[in-house]
């Protein structure tokens, strides 16, 4: 079955936009809650990037104040994530940033935040594909086939292994989102039982002195990152602590498979978010007093330990023992899981992101493709395990090292899009965030920060990532590209990419381009609702009973329901038909939206 921006396939739901033909009412509260934070990795995200937060080549970053920096990194998360639901409410779509930048700025901005999110998830494949590769044979070798184990090392067997596990997920994905859903339950709760006894044990040891001799003792100051400097220090480490938050908002990409797209997809995304600072607040704090951040043995500033943290410090952990070995076993599963889910979770948007791309003629038709009888994107799904696979080959032969590496460029195209979400929201309200504090602070000045402080991480951070020395491989050379950085080239290579193929796109197909497919539009309608529907208060952005956001052409309005214009408060009946402007506003237009 082919979809378009005419057929327009599939039922539409009276609180979403014309459906792409996904599978809608899939995924509930707590399945979209799973999928947002098994697309975060908790287990491998924390594993690949404490050891860079705490020091890089070798040299003290964040330090002891990690745990500070992982705090103040979920900062912009929170921020932009109530970006996200604000905007879901005006349009569940699954283009996200796409569309919504589109509506908000224009085709343009819209196309490249859509490949921004394209480029990220492209980039961080062949850092996943590699752990999982590596941790498959490191796992069986847990299980006793001691000879396997030695794979681990074997850049070709780990590689194979990792592309093996991109077709795996590929697969899934393309079977289903219930499929999809039912598998990350079980992923993730394998990554959160071991984290969780990786904490405890490793807080019970530090605190009965039966830790390392070079152990720390956790205060309060570790979560005070202010003293150090913003520029050199901040910046960059908050970039690489982004990443673990990363991934969240694929709650917010299959919103219009969920049971209630305009506000589930938004509460997972919050919801995610304050689950994953819990638990990153906790293992940081672990991690770091019980290996330390000095370079000798398990200690966090030892260049050897930065590209699994969780692999260095386990078996001083947990010891030699059959309890041990035990729980080393359940860590290693939990890498192996987390990487392969995230590998999953990470074709779920791209693919999703690339079917909108396509219905609104920002991408060939063929994008929009959707599979009759499993209902998800084909082409996309597929496209995306290819060129991930493509990807991923390529950077294993230019350098094993910049493939643990591309966090950093991962960074920069996350506070890329996510920054754009921001200022998008901030955009497409402007008029109507007026009529409430509440819409002041949750649409304007949240989303505004956001941005602000994401746009800021960039430009620091990519300072720093160019600087010739900022990554060296095992015999101390510099890896670069051009004589720069290799970590800015990769990132702000692939927006420049970006630039190249929407050029070429749009000399080939230019409609998306001239708004024809996808115009610009604000907040001008909202639905009509009573007034005991529509009280709010100032708190979570899921507090109060607001009206749903309404299109301009009234193609999500329910049946037997009005719009009102937010600017005026008349009513409007009938697409095309606007009322003029009128002076006096109409009490609902005062109401606060959802």
């Amino acid at each position: 079955m082919t979809d378009s921006a005419s057929s327009q396939a599939g039922e539409k739901r009276s609180d979403q936009v014309d459906s792409k033909g996904l599978k809608g009412g899939a995924l509930g509260l707590l399945s979209s809650v799973v999928v947002g934070m098994a697309s975060t990795a908790p287990a491998y995200s924390l594993a690949a990037s404490l050891g860079f937060i705490v020091a890089s080549g070798g040299a003290l970053l964040a330090g002891v104040k990690a745990p500070g920096i992982v705090l103040l990194a979920f900062v912009p998360m929170y921020l932009i994530a109530v970006a996200y639901q604000e905007l879901n409410k005006a349009e569940p779509d699954c283009g996200t940033t796409f569309t919504w930048a589109t509506r908000a700025f224009g085709p343009i901005t819209g196309w490249l935040g859509g490949w921004g999110i394209i480029a990220a998830d492209v980039i961080v494949m062949a850092n996943l594909a590699q752990v999982a590769g590596s941790y498959s044979f490191t796992f069986m070798g847990d299980l006793g086939l001691t000879g396997v184990a030695d794979l681990a090392n074997d850049q070709f067997w780990s590689t194979v292994a990792g592309v093996i596990w991109i077709v795996i997920m590929t697969w899934i994905c393309y079977r289903g989102i219930e499929l999809s859903a039912r598998i990350q339950y079980v992923l993730l709760g394998i990554e959160v039982v071991a984290l969780i006894i990786f904490a405890v044990f490793a807080l019970i040891r530090v605190y009965t002195g039966s830790a390392e001799s070079y152990s720390l003792t956790p205060t309060l100051d570790w979560f005070n990152p202010f003293t150090l400097d913003f520029g050199s220090v901040i910046a960059p480490a908050v970039l690489t602590a982004v990443f673990i938050y990363w991934g969240w908002d694929t709650a917010v990409s299959v919103n219009e498979e969920t049971a209630d797209p305009a506000k589930t997809p938004g509460r997972a995304a919050i919801i995610s978010t304050l689950l994953l600072l819990g638990t990153y607040a906790l293992v940081t704090v672990a991690a770091v007093a019980f290996a330390g951040v000095g370079t000798d043995g398990v200690g966090l500033g030892n260049d050897a330990n930065s590209a699994d943290v969780f692999a260095a410090i386990g078996p001083a952990l947990f010891g030699d023992s059959t309890l041990g070995n035990l729980a080393m076993l359940l860590l290693s599963a939990s890498i192996l899981t987390s990487a392969s889910a995230s590998t999953q979770t990470t074709i779920l948007p791209t693919a999703r992101t690339a079917l909108s791309m396509g219905v609104y003629r920002a991408l060939p038709a063929r994008f929009a493709k959707i599979h009759p009888r499993y209902l998800t994107p084909t082409w996309a799904t597929l496209a995306m395990g290819g060129i991930s696979i493509g990807f991923y080959l390529l950077f294993t032969l230019i350098s094993v090292q910049l493939l643990g590496a591309l966090i950093g460029s991962v960074g920069l195209m996350i506070a890329f899009y996510y920054g754009l979400t921001g200022f998008a929201c901030v955009w497409y309200y402007r008029r109507s965030m007026w009529s409430s504090f509440r819409n002041v602070i949750m649409r304007g000045l949240f989303p505004l920060l956001g941005g602000l402080m994401l746009t800021a991480a960039f430009v620091y951070g990519l300072q720093q990532y160019a600087t010739v020395d900022w990554l060296t491989d095992d015999n101390g050379n510099n890896v670069t590209i051009f004589g720069i950085g290799a970590v800015a080239v990769v990132g702000i290579g692939a927006l420049v990419l970006g630039v190249i193929v929407m050029l070429i796109w749009w000399a080939i197909n230019p409609n998306f381009f001239r708004g024809r497919t996808l115009p610009r539009q604000t907040d001008d309608l909202v639905l009509a609702t009573t007034e005991a529907e529509s009280i709010a208060r100032f708190g979570l952005p899921d507090s109060g009973l607001m009206p749903t956001m309404i299109a301009p052409d009234l193609s999500n309005l329910p049946p037997g329901q009005t719009a009102v214009n937010a600017e005026t408060g008349e009513e409007v009946t009938r697409p095309g038909a606007l009322p003029p402007t009128d002076t006096k506003r109409h009490p609902r237009a005062e109401t606060d939206d959802e």
